[in-house]
């Protein structure tokens, strides 16, 4: 009897991690497939959320829906992750650059009206494809780790261009995480940041979506994190937004929509407590994981604008 209990949870035991392998799997590597993408897990009916804990998403590749109106030329710069697909474009007599970063299954033609506004400022652009996402190589995404080199390198290459122009670094979600990387850890030193709803960390994003399927998050968060990390060459667990910005001087503004169930607040309010320089934040009610542009335009405009007017007089 007893060996045969043993058995069965040994069973139980290689199942459940089964499971998380191939879960971490379809979630940082992108498929070479066109088709259509798994729905928010909100959205999903009970047997569709069965069916996903058995099989993993469907995560094809970002691609790109379309260029930038104003004139750009586009470049193709080496990261360590590979070949990185940027736009970039320039304005008079500029103020200084802003590199865009995008998020999570998303590709740089999604911030092209953020980057509009910030050339309305006189800023000059750069927008670019994260690793394994839009026209840049490979199929693997970690969620912001290794895409802190991809940030790297796009700033390395606005410091040559103009090395005594200021540099501010603009990031949604995943985006946001990788410039956090970059600056605690990589030496990126903007003169100033500004990250739309950053997640507090690899496992808590995880957990947010077993929770938003219904699905209670232990252990199988915790296994997806093992097995991602495990897969993609980094100890995900120490992959925390909140670490990073304990290392950060940066001048940096924060935004986050309170009605977020892909991020907490606590998790928001817990990196904006933890950065060491210069902060503002400002939290917009009733908007969730999407741009807040969308619903507050004119208050989205003035934060970012305020906040540049007082921060980008001169790199620190």
């Amino acid at each position: 009897m007893k060996r045969r209990v043993g058995l069965i949870l040994l069973g139980l035991f290689l199942l459940v991690n089964l499971l998380a392998f191939n879960h971490a799997w379809h979630f940082t590597h992108f498929s070479a497939e066109a088709g259509p993408r798994t729905p928010s897990p909100e959205r999903l009916t009970w047997p569709a959320k069965l069916s996903l804990l058995l099989t993993g998403v469907a995560n094809p590749k970002p691609v790109n829906s379309g260029g930038p109106v104003f004139p750009y030329e586009t470049l193709a710069l080496d990261s360590p992750n590979g070949r990185l697909e940027m736009w970039y474009g320039t304005v008079a007599a500029p103020k200084g650059r802003v590199a865009l970063f995008h998020g999570y299954t998303s590709d740089k033609s999604k911030l092209l009206t953020e980057a509009g506004f910030f050339r309305s400022l006189g800023y000059s652009v750069l927008l670019v494809d994260l690793s394994g996402a839009g026209n840049s190589a490979g199929y693997r995404c970690t969620v912001g780790y290794r895409e802190a080199d991809d940030v790297a390198t796009a700033f390395r290459f606005l410091t040559r261009q103009q090395p005594a122009a200021p540099v501010v670094l603009y990031g949604v979600s995943m985006g946001a995480v990788a410039i956090l990387r970059a600056e605690a850890e990589l030496g990126v030193r903007p003169a100033a940041a500004i990250v739309e709803c950053p997640y507090g960390s690899m496992l808590e994003t995880a957990r947010n979506r077993f929770r938003a399927m219904g699905v209670p998050a232990f252990p199988l968060a915790n296994l997806l994190v093992f097995w991602g990390g495990v897969q993609n060459g980094f100890w995900a667990f120490r992959h925390d937004a909140r670490r990073y910005a304990r290392r950060i001087t940066t001048p940096t503004l924060l935004l986050y929509g309170l009605a977020d169930k892909r991020v907490t607040r606590p998790e928001a309010d817990g990196i904006f407590t933890a950065l060491r320089g210069p902060r503002q934040r400002c939290y917009f009610p009733g908007v969730g994981h999407e741009p807040y542009w969308h619903r507050y335009p004119a208050a989205w405009q003035q934060q970012i604008r305020e906040f540049l007017r007082s921060t980008t007089i001169q790199r620190p």
